[in-house]
């Protein structure tokens, strides 16, 4: 079958019908995430981010759904009294820009045209855009004060260091447009810092991954490893539901397409990000390959000091480029 965006988007419209069908608590489904884009295909490989908003608590927050090994349905549940106050959504990082301009798939009790009005009345005002940065930015600083105290092993400690480092750039982002693509996030940052005013954060976000110590044949030879410990942890009870079978061409697609490319180290960003969470689910007996990843780069040992450090500083620029901000 010829997979497009037109196939998938239909795709995503009989799934939404044939879940309203069954679930007489489903109150709306839209589309969002790539699809809403012209190219949502990396290396090949999308997946189809639908949200379910449902009368009541959902049994499951997130389902993913294998149809092919290059596209999965990668479903979110949400009830619907997360959108019970739409202007104070207009506010969040997450949900405003999600409910902005997605693509109504099921519609029930008029749920768009209340929710809608309040997210997108004064959605552009550099008061709301600041207001959504600053939320982010905030939320970076507080994880990186964590983790000054936390004697969490490698890949806990790792991932809230991971995690603090998409806050400050999602918040970068935030200042002109939607969050950071997952897959895209360091092929996108340097235009959102650009039009910041702020370029020079593009280096400063790919020093704190390890691009000064990354070179593109040795990103390649840690693919191999990268897969092995990925499909060993989506075989596990506890894995965080990224890391699950059905995603893995989509990821590896990705890696292989970007180390291809005349940016090559845009794959640090995805290739750190799954294999911590890998890691994370697997005993310490078999994170031995992530943890001499992760050392090779400079990332995590001795020298994770000068990164905490380096993100302190980054996390500062970002800070006072908020603070400079028109509101």
């Amino acid at each position: 079958m010829r997979i497009t965006r037109e196939t998938l988007i239909r795709i995503a419209r009989e799934t939404a019908q044939k879940r309203a069908f069954s679930d007489p608590g489903l109150v709306a489904a839209y589309l969002t995430g790539s699809l809403r884009t012209e190219n949502p295909f990396l290396g090949g490989a999308t997946d189809i981010d639908i949200v379910f908003v449902h009368a009541g608590e959902p049994k499951i927050r997130r389902e993913i759904v294998a149809l092919t090994p290059e596209v999965h349905l990668d479903i979110i549940h949400n009830p619907r009294s997360d959108y019970d106050k739409p202007k104070e959504l207009r506010l969040h990082p997450w949900l405003g820009p999600e409910l902005y301009d997605p693509l109504p798939l099921y519609i029930n009790q008029h749920f768009f045209e209340f929710v809608q009005a309040g997210v997108r009345d004064k959605f552009h005002e550099p008061a709301s855009a600041l207001a959504r940065a600053s939320h982010l930015a905030a939320e970076a600083r507080q994880e990186w004060s964590a983790l000054q105290m936390s004697e969490a092993p490698w890949p806990d400690l790792f991932m809230g260091y991971l995690h603090a480092v998409s806050l400050a750039a999602n918040a970068i982002a935030l200042l002109t447009g939607g969050p950071l693509a997952e897959r895209r996030l360091l092929l996108q940052f340097p235009s959102r810092a650009e039009a910041a005013g702020r370029p020079e954060l593009s280096e400063a976000l790919l020093h704190l991954l390890g691009a000064d110590d990354a070179e593109a044949e040795a990103l390649k030879a840690c693919l191999g490893a990268w897969e092995n410990d990925f499909v060993e942890a989506a075989g596990r009870p506890k894995v965080e539901e990224r890391i699950a079978a059905p995603r893995l061409a989509y990821y590896k697609l990705a890696c292989e397409s970007m180390l291809a490319s005349e940016s090559p180290q845009a794959v640090l960003w995805p290739l750190l990000l799954t294999w911590t969470l890998s890691a994370q689910a697997l005993p310490p007996a078999r994170q031995a390959t992530w943890e001499s990843c992760c050392k090779g780069l400079g990332l995590i040992g001795t020298v994770f000091d000068e990164k905490m450090s380096g993100l302190d500083k980054f996390l500062d620029s970002v800070e006072e480029l908020l603070e400079r901000a028109p509101a």
